[in-house]
């Protein structure tokens, strides 16, 4: 079975225990970008994966959610961060630089922008790691913005911060998923991968300081206090975080920046056992 791993500091959380204390038979582990790994879901080149919360409107359809996990925040989070040469008031009709690595992001940013700043900005897609140097604004995230060493000249937004703010709702930034396709083939390997989640997040709750160091060692250039970021992060999929979900994928859908989608789908540990 093949397993996505978003290969930034927030997922590592997930995977702790996969990649440093058993290597799961079966299973070949799969790192990229969100947006890489939301194209090979939707392309059946992966199994299983996290991926951006966005994709649930392109492929709701064809997986089902792990009701149990999510990459999330309530406010600031620091890894995802709009820097702009001007106040974000000002951005109407100015470019604005959306990464090639996000999905659920860039969605937010649009939202934001258009309906609770009533700006319209010239969108343009950047690379990963890009400033704004060529243009007026530039949406950052994971990795990319705890690296961006931010200029006193600039205006630096926290997306997470100003979404709780403007609609009262946390973000879900990805979600983990499974492909219906697989699942009578790759039962076993799928109870083994949610095992291993399970156990990756209680060696975060018991042995916390062992689980960053281990983080630190992987991603070594970044200057963050994980500690801080891991508390930050919310990886539990609560209603409340479900409730917010649907909020923004329904503001998404209604400003046609998604298409519609009325309900997600769960994996259930009693249907999982039926296989």
């Amino acid at each position: 079975m093949k397993l996505g791993y978003i290969d930034y500091l927030n997922c590592y959380p997930f995977y702790h225990h996969l990649l440093k204390n058993d290597h799961l038979q079966g299973i070949q582990v799969i790192p990229g970008y969100p947006s890489t790994l939301n194209k090979m879901m939707a392309e059946a080149a992966l199994d299983m994966s996290p991926i951006s919360a966005a994709t649930c409107s392109d492929i709701g359809d064809r997986i089902l959610l792990l009701p149990q996990f999510c990459l999330s925040s309530v406010g600031y989070v620091g890894s995802v961060i709009l820097a702009s040469r001007c106040p974000i008031e000002s951005l109407h009709n100015r470019t604005v630089g959306l990464t090639r690595a996000s999905y659920t992001s860039v969605v937010l940013v649009k939202i934001l922008l258009e309906k609770y700043y009533h700006v319209r900005p010239n969108y343009t897609l950047t690379a990963p790691f890009s400033t704004p140097d060529q243009t007026d604004a530039v949406l950052l995230i994971g990795n990319e913005a705890m690296i961006f060493r931010c200029s006193p000249t600039l205006h630096v937004y926290d997306i997470g911060e100003i979404w709780l703010k403007k609609t009262g709702f946390p973000v879900v930034f990805a979600v983990f998923g499974v492909r219906k396709a697989i699942l009578k083939e790759f039962a076993p390997e799928i109870r083994k991968v949610i095992w291993s989640y399970h156990s990756s997040i209680e060696c975060l709750k018991q042995e916390k300081e062992k689980v960053i160091t281990c983080a630190a060692a992987k991603y070594p250039d970044i200057d963050y206090d994980i500690n801080r970021y891991f508390t930050l992060l919310k990886f539990e999929f609560t209603d409340e975080l479900k409730s917010a979900l649907m909020f923004y994928l329904s503001t998404a859908g209604e400003m046609g920046f998604l298409k519609p989608i009325s309900r997600l789908e769960f994996l259930t540990m009693d249907n999982l056992q039926t296989l």
